[in-house]
């Protein structure tokens, strides 16, 4: 239930965007001063402090980027997904979620990344859920389920993969429609998204989208079938034109790190209305995984400082799910930050770590927080002081291997079951090859904080 605070907050910030109609540029310090005024976490405070200062300069990247997404946006949109985004989410509900941890003595995610299906119209090379059964599916019941229990635990983000989720487009709608006090996002290849869709996100106005692309067309057509790259940017120019929010998620692998990370590929995103982008590297799940697709850890090192780049000079928020690490003190999966729900309902720390102790159909939200895998995670996290070194599987297979054995969780890939021994050996030689570079970076960091 909504608190008298929230719906304050959110009062006023939804008063102030509509003065952003009328000029942006001149009334979005309002809306900052408006979110400073709310109580939250100093982290939050700090991050904001931050935006203030680059918002400033008119010509810096991040005012770039807010006068942006609050020109391109559908008014539906803009009054919807940004107030659950930034104050139901952020400033209100992440606070609540932190307190009742400390109550139950468990992690509380701030979102949950839950599969609707196993189905996809496409068959990626090396896709991390391709091991799933195909005919997985969590009925409409379910995922409202998970999200009331979600909300009652002050989660008000809710993330989607698959599977392809769009396969599920008509339930993904009605869930927006009838928990519009919620955000949404969803993964998405992206050939599924047609005019009378994106006219229902918009309409609903609190569901965004990350669209998968691998770069340019024969990079992605290499990974994803013939034609799959023109149907993405139909689909960019769709949304764009009707006012939906979204970005791009793009999984960097051995043969395609140099173009996805280009300045080419990154402006042509931003002007085909990317807000946002999120990148992945390339995990080897699955006993017949293409293992030439890992990355090397100069190709790795390479995105590190890429995405810095990025974020300095473009107007595009850019994430890098391993890299970033360090901006999070490590690893950010079983429940710390977020979990996987797959289509199956079983409860994983993390969509690229195919084990579970529980069944969400089973059990309920907060039973499966405490489950054992689960408690595993809190114990151990961070993995590694590293921060740059955040994953248990990537970066400290050890550690997920004795996790596993230790919670006593089994395989949830029912195509091949695969051991965790045999997933984290393959992974060894990974990881020691990568743990060299980034301890090299790290106290090249460590030394440049401590002079400054």
């Amino acid at each position: 239930m909504s608190t008298i605070k929230e719906e304050l907050s959110v009062f006023a910030f939804e008063e102030v965007l509509k003065l952003l109609d009328k000029n942006p540029v001149e009334n979005i310090p309002k809306l900052l001063d408006l979110v400073d005024r709310i109580p939250t976490h100093n982290d939050y405070k700090k991050g904001l402090q931050i935006f203030r200062e680059k918002f400033k300069d008119p010509n810096n990247n991040w005012s770039r980027l807010a006068v942006k997404t609050i020109t391109s946006l559908h008014p539906n949109v803009r009054r919807t997904f940004l107030p659950n985004f930034l104050i139901r989410s952020a400033l209100v509900g992440r606070p609540k979620a932190m307190s009742l941890a400390k109550e139950h003595g468990c992690s509380i995610p701030w979102t949950i990344l839950m599969d609707p299906t196993s189905a996809c119209n496409l068959k990626c090379i090396g896709c991390w859920a391709g091991e799933y059964a195909q005919s997985d599916s969590l009925s409409f019941e379910d995922l409202d389920s998970i999200i009331n229990q979600g909300k009652a635990l002050g989660m008000r983000m809710f993330i989607y993969s698959g599977g392809e989720p769009l396969v599920r487009k008509h339930d993904l709608i009605r869930l927006a429609e009838k928990h519009q006090d919620c955000a949404f996002l969803s993964f998405t290849n992206g050939t599924l998204i047609d005019r009378e869709f994106a006219k229902e996100v918009v309409r609903v106005g609190n569901l965004v989208f990350a669209i998968s692309i691998e770069g340019f067309e024969e990079a992605t057509d290499m990974r994803r079938g013939k034609g799959t790259y023109q149907k993405v940017i139909q689909a960019m120019d769709i949304l764009r034109e009707e006012g939906a929010g979204f970005g791009y998620s793009c999984c960097y692998h051995s043969k395609n790190t140099d173009s996805i990370a280009s300045d080419e590929f990154v402006d042509y995103m931003i002007e085909k209305g990317c807000l946002f982008a999120w990148y992945f590297t390339y995990v080897p799940v699955g006993k017949d995984s293409a293992t030439e697709l890992i990355v090397t850890p100069q190709q790795r090192k390479y995105m590190y400082e890429r995405i810095h780049e990025i974020r300095a000079t473009k107007p595009l928020f850019a994430l890098d799910f391993w890299n970033d690490g360090e901006y999070v003190d490590g690893c950010i999966a079983g429940g710390r930050n977020y979990f996987h729900i797959n289509a199956h309902g079983d409860c994983e720390p993390c969509a690229f770590i195919h084990y579970s102790n529980v069944n969400i159909k089973e059990v309920s939200l907060l039973e499966a927080l405490k489950s054992p895998l689960f408690r595993q995670y809190q114990q151990q996290q961070p993995f590694n002081h590293n921060h740059l070194r955040p994953c248990p599987l990537m970066d400290n297979p050890d550690k997920l291997k004795a996790m596993v054995h230790n919670a006593n969780a089994h395989s949830t890939q029912p195509i091949d079951e695969e051991p965790v021994n045999e997933l984290t050996d393959k992974l060894q030689h990974v990881s020691r090859a990568w743990g060299k570079v980034a301890d090299v970076l790290w106290d090249e960091k460590s030394s440049q904080l401590k002079v400054e």
